[in-house]
């Protein structure tokens, strides 16, 4: 590959968070990253020397295009050392009571949208023998209750990104997946903001069946972001990902991914699901005690 400071690396949701984290740490390695953001107030904070934004929503054909395009006709002719797909969303709720809109919503951002920006960019890639890094979860390995649509996006993209990892090797083009664990960005925050919403719509007889449950998981997700990498961390791995001259498969971030992605492979479903239930027991609300009639 070519030196850095003649090299392009196009990063989606990069308005905050890791996404942003990665795109600084790049550029201070000398890329000139494409930093997608959603919006043109993002744009006016992160733009920095070598860090251009570019609108991006990935769920948009017209953006998605549109920054093929700015790929491609680069006016320094650089090119595409890697894409990051980092935009993403939280969506938490029991299967049975998230609506099917919601689970499209969460796989038309978390999935297809990021099939679609690497599809676009693939050309690019092929000419500089350049690399794909998908940032997936810990979440793609071990499906925790209420994460059904959340984990059940992050699996297909560890899937796609096997298959595509194999089709690519021979034409020289290298994907590699991200599995970050607890991280404190504002993702987390928005996934805890959305499930208390979905607790305040819930019938009594959903409130009855999940309720409980719902609020252990807000609080355990609190308590992970609380002890969580900061973004700046997981930036790094998520550089050296792109910058690695032979580069692992997989990299996982914090100490919880690295341990849930191990269990995963060696333990049993049934004994899974116990560690994962103990773990989850100590969040529940307590009951409060009721009070008998006088």
């Amino acid at each position: 590959m070519t030196t850095s400071h003649e090299e392009l690396v196009l990063i989606s949701g990069a308005s905050t968070g890791m996404g942003a984290a990665t795109a600084r740490e790049l550029a201070r390695r000398g890329f000139h990253v494409l930093a997608g953001v959603r919006r043109e107030t993002d744009a006016d904070a992160l733009r920095a020397p070598n860090v251009e934004p570019v609108l991006l929503d990935i769920t948009d054909p017209g953006q998605v295009e549109a920054v093929g395009r700015r790929v491609a006709d680069d006016p320094a002719r650089r090119p595409l050392r890697a894409v990051v797909n980092n935009a993403g969303i939280a969506i938490n709720a029991p299967v049975e009571v998230l609506s099917m809109a919601e689970w499209r919503h969460q796989f038309e951002v978390n999935f297809f949208g990021h099939v679609a920006v690497t599809k676009a960019v693939l050309p690019a890639l092929h000419a500089s023998s350049g690399r794909v890094v998908n940032i997936s979860s810990v979440g793609g390995k071990v499906a925790m209750p209420t994460y059904g649509a959340y984990a059940g996006a992050k699996f297909a993209m560890e899937a796609m990104s096997d298959a595509l990892r194999r089709e690519l090797a021979p034409h020289g083009v290298q994907v590699v997946v991200v599995e970050p664990g607890g991280v404190r960005t504002e993702m987390t925050g928005h996934g805890i903001e959305r499930a208390n919403d979905t607790i305040a719509a819930l019938s009594p007889t959903e409130r009855g069946r999940y309720g409980g449950l719902m609020r252990a998981i807000i609080n355990q997700a609190t308590g992970f972001t609380a002890s969580g990498l900061p973004a700046d961390a997981a930036g790094l791995v998520i550089a050296d990902a792109v910058t690695a001259r032979r580069p692992r498969a997989r990299y996982t971030i914090g100490r919880d991914a690295a341990v849930l992605t191990r269990l995963s492979r060696v333990l049993p479903d049934r004994v899974l699901d116990r560690v994962l239930a103990n773990s989850l027991r100590p969040h529940f609300p307590e009951e409060r005690p009721t009070t008998s009639a006088a």
